[in-house]
Order: C-alpha cells, then sequence, then structure tokens
C-alpha cells in the first residue's frame, strides 16, 4: 500500500506541480498553500473552495500531513518541550518557550546533533540526520500555541559550511 504525501512543508511551486498532477487550475496551489498555512485545515476535505472532485482526487494521493507531538513536558517556567517524529529512527523535540509579550518556538531542523549540549535530549543523540520540510513545518504547525507565536528559532549545525577569515 502506497503512503500519502503530506502537503504541510510544499512551497508554492511545489503545490503548483500537485495541482497540475489532480488537474486543476494552477490558482488552486494559492488556495492550497491558504489553507494549509493561514487557515489551518487538518483534513483536505476542508479545502472548500477546491471542487469536490478535485479534494476526491488530491486525497487519493496527498494528506494535510499534520501530526501531533508524541508527548510533551511543561516546565515551571512555562516552557513546554514538545516531543515529535524525526529521522534515523529518532525523535526531535521543538521548545515552546513564553516570555512576557513574545511567544517563540525553538525548531528542531535535524534529528541529532553534533554539538553536544547537555541540556538537550537532541544533541545528546548524534547526528542522526536532516529532517524534510514537512517534518520541520509540523514542528510550528501542530502545537497549540502556533497561532501566537513571535519568534520561531531554527537552530542548524552548518557542519558542511566552512569559514574563512582573512
Amino acid at each position: 500500500m502506497n503512503s500519502l504525501i503530506p502537503l504541510i512543508g510544499m512551497t508554492l511551486g511545489q503545490l503548483q506541480q500537485v495541482a497540475a498532477e489532480c488537474g486543476m487550475p494552477r490558482f488552486a496551489a494559492k488556495q492550497m498553500c491558504r489553507w494549509l498555512y493561514e487557515k489551518r485545515a487538518t483534513d483536505i476535505s476542508q479545502m472548500t473552495d477546491l471542487s469536490k472532485p478535485a479534494r476526491e482526487k488530491l486525497a487519493k494521493r496527498y494528506t494535510i500531513g499534520l501530526e501531533a507531538p508524541l508527548s510533551q513536558a511543561v516546565s515551571t517556567d512555562g516552557t513546554i518541550k514538545y516531543l515529535f517524529r524525526g529521522c534515523g529512527g529518532r525523535a526531535v523535540e521543538a521548545v515552546y518557550i513564553p516570555d512576557g509579550e513574545r511567544a517563540t518556538l525553538c525548531v528542531s531542523s535535524q534529528a541529532g546533533c553534533r554539538m553536544g549540549c547537555t541540556f538537550c535530549m537532541t544533541g545528546q543523540y548524534g547526528y542522526q540526520g536532516d529532517l524534510t520540510a514537512h517534518q520541520i513545518m509540523n514542528q510550528v504547525l501542530a502545537i497549540p500555541q502556533s497561532l501566537s507565536l513571535t519568534n520561531i528559532v531554527l537552530w542548524a549545525w552548518a557542519n558542511r559550511l566552512t569559514t574563512s577569515m582573512p
């Protein structure tokens, strides 16, 4: 059985390809984009400005792809660590940090990390691989506080980059 392809994490260009594949007009990609990232649809059937046959065709191959956190841990200061499915058999953390009028989410872009920071479980695993756009975007969209975020911090260990000083 083929698994459905998640729409979350797709760019407008990729959604245009999906629309073409499903026989929809090019502008349908912008409609899908609005449903995914603005209206936060949880099911393709909610995309009511797409025709019913288009939604049915879309649902045969694709899914919204929103995945709830595996667990969460709340700290006394209000910080919440969310655990999500990652890659390489490892879970990843996204950390919600409320601070007055600010609401920050620190998002993982890799499973594991080469840094080995003692305060971060993700760093304790060692590097397991890069997350997909779907897995990264899901961390942002799947938490209850996603609509109130004011900041997103994306941590990536740039192991393939080198810097030389003049």
